[in-house]
């Protein structure tokens, strides 16, 4: 569940098994990031390759965000 954070930001608990955490722990690492760091970083690219097929996805305001 994403939650309201500080300073505008979202919170995102994440489960996952040990070997995928210490796999991102190791990239995150040789890619000079924190784990978070690695994770947006991932996030990010991901939806802009989605955006590119699929076109924009609308901008969050207040009405939408949920």
């Amino acid at each position: 569940m994403c939650a309201d954070g500080e300073k505008g930001h979202q919170h995102l608990g994440l489960r996952i098994d040990a070997q995928t955490h210490h796999k991102l722990r190791y990239v995150a690492a040789a890619e000079g990031r924190s784990c978070n760091g690695e994770v947006l970083f991932l996030l990010r690219r991901h939806i802009e390759e989605y955006e590119k097929e699929h076109g924009p996805i609308p901008p969050v305001s207040e009405e939408t965000d949920g």
